[in-house]
C-alpha cells in the first residue's frame, strides 16, 4: 500500500476518464491470475433468498468489479465475488430475473463477508435449509456477516442478530418490530456495522456500504474509481468523489489507522472523540495513537484537525458557501475560532484566500 507520501492531492486530481486513469496508476495491481483471483484483498460470498432485489446484489457486485481492476476490464483480482447456493439452483429475483449460484457450498473460511440478501418478506422461509446452516456455520468460523434489504430479517431468524443492532429500510420497520420484538433496531441510515453484524437498508445504500467496505480492504482510491463509475452522490450533496478530491487519495498499510480515517472522513461535520474512534476500530486510545505516530507521524487528533482544515480549503476555493457554513461542515464550533486555526495553517484568512484565487462569489 501506498504511504502517505504518495498521496493524490485534489488540486492535482484530472476528471472523467483521466481520473479513472489516475486513480488506477497510483493502485499496486497484481497480475492477472486467472478467472478468479484465490488472493484477493476483498473476497464476498452471496446468499440468496428467494424474491431478492436484483439491485443490492448488482449494486455490490458492479462496486467489487469496478476496485477489483483497472479501467473496466472486471478481472477479479483486488477483489472477488461469489454467488454461493444448490447445485443447479435457479433463484428468482423479485423483478422475475433468475439467477444460478456459481459454487456449492465452499469452506467458509474462503470468505471476509458473507453476505444473505433477503427477499420479499412472505418467502423469508422458502431458502433451502442448507442456506441457513450455512450462515450459521460462517457466524462460529468467526466471519463478519451482512444482511442486505430484508437480509436482516434472514439473521434475525436464524438466530443471528441476539446482541446486535440491525438497520432496516423504514418500509419494513414496523415488520422487524413484530417479528423481532427483543431486537433492537433503527432506520433512516444507510447501514449499521455493529461488530461482526453489518446491516444494509437496501437500494443505494448498497454503494454506500460498498465504498466503505472497499476503502477499509483495498484502500481510497479503489473507493473512489467506484464512486466516480457508478456516479452516486452522497446525501449530502458533496460526491464522495469530491470529499476524495479535498482529502487526496489517501492508502496506509496499517488496518486499524485505515479503519479510523475513514471514520474520521464520514464524520466531518461532527467530529468523533478519539476515544469513540479507538472503540469502533477495536483498539485503545493509546494503540490508536501508536499507529498513528508509526504510519501518519502524527497524532489522531492532529491528522483529524488538518483533514478538516483541508476539506474546508477545498470548499473555500471550490464552492460559494459562506464562510460560517464551510466551518460548522467542516466541525467547527463558530466561524471565529475556524478562521483563527485556518490563518494558523494556511497564513492567509478564508476570505483573503478566496479572494486571492478568484473564487466562487460567496452565497447570500
Amino acid at each position: 500500500m501506498r504511504q502517505t507520501d504518495n498521496a493524490i492531492r485534489g488540486d492535482d486530481c484530472p476528471a472523467g476518464r483521466e481520473l479513472v486513469e489516475h486513480l488506477d496508476h497510483a493502485a499496486d495491481m497484481p497480475e492477472q491470475r486467472g478467472n478468479r483471483s484465490s488472493s484477493a484483498e476483498l473476497n464476498v460470498g452471496f446468499l440468496l433468498w428467494p424474491r431478492f432485489p436484483l439491485l443490492s446484489l448488482a449494486g455490490l457486485c458492479d462496486a467489487l468489479r469496478h476496485a477489483a481492476d483497472l479501467g473496466d476490464q472486471s478481472r477479479p483480482l483486488r477483489c472477488s465475488w461469489t454467488i454461493i447456493g444448490e447445485q443447479n439452483e435457479v433463484v428468482e429475483a423479485s423483478c422475475g430475473v433468475t439467477v444460478t449460484p456459481q459454487t456449492a457450498f465452499p469452506p467458509v473460511e474462503q470468505f471476509d463477508y458473507i453476505v444473505a440478501i433477503g427477499g420479499l418478506l412472505p418467502h423469508l422461509d422458502d431458502a433451502h435449509p442448507r442456506y441457513w446452516d450455512y450462515l450459521r456455520q460462517a457466524d462460529r468460523a468467526g466471519i463478519p456477516l451482512i444482511g442486505m434489504c430484508t437480509g436482516s430479517f434472514v439473521l434475525a431468524r436464524a438466530g443471528l442478530m441476539e446482541g446486535h443492532v440491525a438497520c432496516v429500510h423504514s418500509f419494513h420497520l414496523e415488520d422487524y418490530q413484530q417479528m423481532f420484538p427483543a431486537l433492537r433496531v433503527i432506520t433512516h441510515s444507510d447501514y449499521l456495522i455493529d461488530g461482526n453484524r453489518i446491516t444494509c437498508a437496501g437500494g443505494i445504500s448498497v454503494i454506500e456500504l460498498a465504498t466503505r467496505l472497499i476503502s477499509l480492504h483495498c484502500g481510497a482510491d479503489r473507493a473512489s474509481k467506484v464512486i466516480h463509475q457508478m456516479t452516486v452522490s452522497r446525501q449530502s450533496g458533496t460526491s464522495f468523489v469530491e470529499r476524495r478530491r479535498a482529502l487526496g487519495y489517501l492508502s496506509v498499510e496499517d488496518v486499524t489507522v485505515r479503519h479510523a480515517i475513514i471514520l474520521m472522513e464520514e464524520n466531518l461535520e461532527a467530529p468523533l472523540n478519539i476515544a469513540v474512534i479507538a472503540k469502533m476500530s477495536a483498539t485503545s486510545v493509546r494503540q490508536l495513537e501508536r499507529a498513528f505516530m508509526t504510519a501518519m507521524k502524527t497524532s489522531p487528533n492532529e491528522f483529524y484537525r488538518q483533514m478538516r482544515l483541508r476539506y474546508a480549503r477545498w470548499m473555500l476555493l471550490n464552492t460559494a458557501r459562506r464562510v460560517t457554513d464551510v466551518a460548522y461542515e467542516c466541525g467547527f464550533a463558530d466561524s471565529a475560532h475556524f478562521i483563527r486555526v485556518f490563518k494558523e495553517t494556511y497564513g492567509v484568512t478564508p476570505g483573503k484566500l478566496r479572494a486571492s484565487v478568484g473564487a466562487p462569489a460567496t452565497e447570500a
